[in-house]
């Protein structure tokens, strides 16, 4: 049907263009014929041409249309005839449908019936299969739970046996344990007792540290057992007094060019107190500053003109500070201290410190004592390369000896082999003689 009406369309586009080729030449003829009015001969002749061509274009385009109508009319005709067939078709198709839907109801409503019946048949044996299947499992169920009760039973009889025991065990070690606290809270009473005598002891300690003199002795008695528990007693000296008729704490002998080491032990804990009992922001705290700093000041100056003598001790002190706070709260806060200190020769010290340094002076000492060790030791190498020595010449002279022995032993050696030899010939000899005898 749409090419029908594409055929239509080219038709009306046929016939358009023939009127626009017919105007075309009725235009050039029309101007043909007034040009030869105004024009030569020859020109006329060209203009006759012209309209002849012309009216035979347009006895062709004549005959165009005429087909050109008759196919229309053709191809109109075909499609009254097209529809009329597939009208035909789409009656016979609608008839072969209405009777395939009834075909296929009657099918299905056939294949319904039968599928009903085999899922009844299949239901009822399914149903028939459970209650056997459910029968048979109410049997072995009731013989599980049988079976099951005695097991529970027996197992029940044990645990309540074993329950009994470990209560039994339980009780016990619950004795044990009470007793045992019993004895522990025996043994904090008695710490406790301890802990009080211990506070009693640590406020007489702060009694004892109040007074400046009981102080001093508390530092020299540290710096002794540091020193003592380190380095020989030949080599320090305590209460050590000087050129200068003054007494130092104690004095460390080491070899030069270190020299005699001055120690001096000083505990500057009023200041230090006060300075932790106030807070920054007191306006207190710079005043207790700075008297902590002129305290620590003055023993520095004190220990550098007392215990810095020029060719009798070394070129420089040690400061102690019992007390590892204050030597660094010295060092965190007052750095101006410690580089006063450094210019002042004077080495301030904690505890902690002092160890590492009599360590370094213990090294130091058994460096020297091997210095002066050292010409008994190469004596000693000496004495060792002689008998070395004379352990290579004896050992070249076995070696000889060995050699010559064993020399003589292949010549034995073949001297035995010569005699076996001349046995055997002899032997032979004796055989071959007695044989031709007989």
């Amino acid at each position: 049907m749409n090419n029908l009406i594409i055929s239509n369309n080219d038709y009306k586009t046929n016939y358009s263009s023939t009127q626009s080729i017919v105007i075309i030449a009725i235009f050039i003829g029309k101007h043909t014929i007034m040009t030869v009015a105004i024009t030569p001969i020859p020109l006329i002749i060209i203009a006759s041409i012209i309209i002849i061509i012309t009216l035979l274009l347009w006895r062709y385009i004549y005959k165009l249309n005429n087909r050109t109508a008759n196919i229309a009319i053709q191809l109109r005709e075909f499609s009254q005839t097209l529809l009329a067939t597939l009208n035909d078709q789409q009656r016979q198709q609608q008839t072969a449908d209405h009777l395939l839907k009834e075909n296929l109801a009657e099918k299905f409503a056939l294949h319904r019936q039968r599928f009903d019946e085999h899922q009844l048949q299949s239901l009822q044996t399914l149903q028939t299969s459970i209650l056997q299947g459910m029968t048979t499992a109410q049997q072995q169920l009731l013989e599980t739970l049988k079976h099951q009760s005695t097991t529970i039973d027996q197992r029940l009889k044990e645990i309540s046996g074993q329950v009994e025991k470990r209560l039994t065990e339980g009780f016990e070690k619950t004795t044990a344990t009470f007793t045992n606290i019993l004895t522990r809270l025996a043994l904090i009473d008695e710490a406790q007792k301890k802990i009080t005598e211990l506070s009693t002891n640590i406020v007489s300690l702060q009694d004892i540290l109040t007074d400046k003199k009981s102080r001093g002795v508390f530092g020299e008695t540290q710096l002794s057992t540091l020193i003592r528990n380190v380095l020989p007693e030949k080599n320090f000296a305590f209460q050590y007094t000087l050129s200068n008729n003054k007494r130092v704490d104690c004095m460390l002998f080491l070899p030069k060019p270190t020299g005699h080491v001055a120690i001096d032990a000083k505990f500057p804990l009023e200041t230090y107190r006060r300075l932790l009992d106030v807070s920054h922001d007191d306006p207190q705290h710079a005043a207790i500053a700075q008297q902590f700093r002129h305290d620590i000041k003055h023993h520095i100056q004190d220990i550098a003109s007392k215990y810095i003598i020029a060719n009798e001790t070394a070129d420089g002190a040690v400061m102690f500070i019992p007390a590892e706070a204050i030597f660094a709260e010295i060092h965190a806060n007052f750095p101006e201290l410690v580089e006063a200190a450094h210019k002042a020769r004077v080495w301030m010290v904690s505890p902690t410190t002092m160890m590492a340094i009599l360590t370094t002076a213990r090294a130091v000492l058994k460096d020297a004592a091997t210095r002066q060790q050292i010409h008994i030791i190469q004596e000693h190498l000496a004495h060792l390369a002689a008998d070395f020595n004379r352990f290579q010449k004896r050992m070249d002279n076995l070696a000889r000896h060995i050699h010559q022995a064993h020399d003589d032993i292949e010549d034995v050696h073949v001297s035995a082999k010569k005699i076996s030899s001349r046995f055997g010939k002899i032997e032979k000899v004796e055989f071959e003689a007695i044989s031709s005898a007989d």
